[in-house]
């Protein structure tokens, strides 16, 4: 299934593209993809429903993050080899995590905004996992079932803030709309395999990210295994899985976003975003 709620900010309501890409209205069914809703087994109560009789809904001017309410946002940093070496830093023997707020969270097309201060904000697309129900101490065997399913994200990092302002990574990582997410959640049913996925990000329409999730140095099961032995994973949190070599940091000379500048993010199976950047207005 490929969930996704649409409307103003604010006001979305729930809806899936179908077989063949008409908007259903699940309105009648779910209130809204909550972490509620996900833990009570609202994804199988859709899995029930007849898709060819439920309502079709016009395209939406706007579409919002696939889930509401997040509570938690893990991520998962280095998890790249080709990163880890263009950002000079050692390979982790161990996951590194890191927490971003769920007020970064965003659609997949809204605008990002430059925070005020800022001369280094960069890209990095990234699998997103969304937990469909409570996880800790899993298995890795089991792991893979507490996953409701993945969506594109793009992890946005203020590299000065983050490298060069006492060593925290959160001061970097949380701005505002620093993390659209969507469009879709599409169910492990049609992503049998994480580990085998296409991802890529252009800005102003010149590719700086291409590589694949069979990449990373820890593949989404073990993530999910690791991070419950630290903290219990709720339905509607997401772990941000990490990013492939190509960011602004490490280009020769190292390029950062501007007002006016542009971003295509994708990955193979969830969908696309595009993102205008402008300064933030507040």
């Amino acid at each position: 299934m490929r969930l996704l709620r649409v409307g103003a900010r604010g006001g979305e309501r729930p809806a899936l593209l179908d077989a063949g890409n008409k908007l259903r209205d699940l309105s009648g069914i779910a209130a809204d993809f909550t972490p509620e809703w996900l833990q009570a087994g609202g994804l199988e109560t859709i899995r029930q429903v007849d898709v060819n009789s439920l309502p079709v809904l016009p395209r939406p001017p706007r579409i919002g993050a696939p889930i509401s309410r997040t509570g938690k946002i893990v991520c998962v940093g280095l998890n790249y080899r080709d990163h880890a070496a263009e950002s000079g830093m050692e390979l982790p023997s161990e996951p590194v995590l890191f927490m971003k707020g769920g007020h970064t969270l965003q659609g997949p097309d809204d605008e990002v905004h430059i925070p005020r201060g800022s001369i280094k904000t960069d890209w990095e697309v990234e699998l997103g996992v969304v937990i469909g129900r409570r996880a800790e101490y899993v298995s890795e065997a089991d792991a893979l079932s507490h996953v409701a399913g993945y969506a594109v994200c793009n992890d946005l990092s203020e590299r000065a803030f983050q490298l060069e302002r006492g060593g925290q990574w959160d001061k970097g990582k949380n701005c505002s709309t620093f993390l659209p997410f969507g469009p879709w959640l599409v169910t492990p049913d049609e992503i049998p395999d994480p580990q085998g996925l296409d991802l890529w990000l252009e800005v102003n329409g010149k590719r700086h990210q291409n590589s694949s999730t069979a990449n990373m140095v820890f593949g989404v099961r073990y993530l999910v295994h690791y991070i419950s032995q630290f903290m219990p994973l709720e339905a509607g949190d997401i772990i941000s899985t990490g990013t492939p070599a190509g960011v602004g940091l490490g280009l020769k000379p190292q390029v950062y976003l501007k007002a006016g500048d542009s971003m295509r993010v994708g990955i193979q199976g969830l969908g696309e975003q595009e993102q205008h950047v402008i300064d933030s207005p507040r």
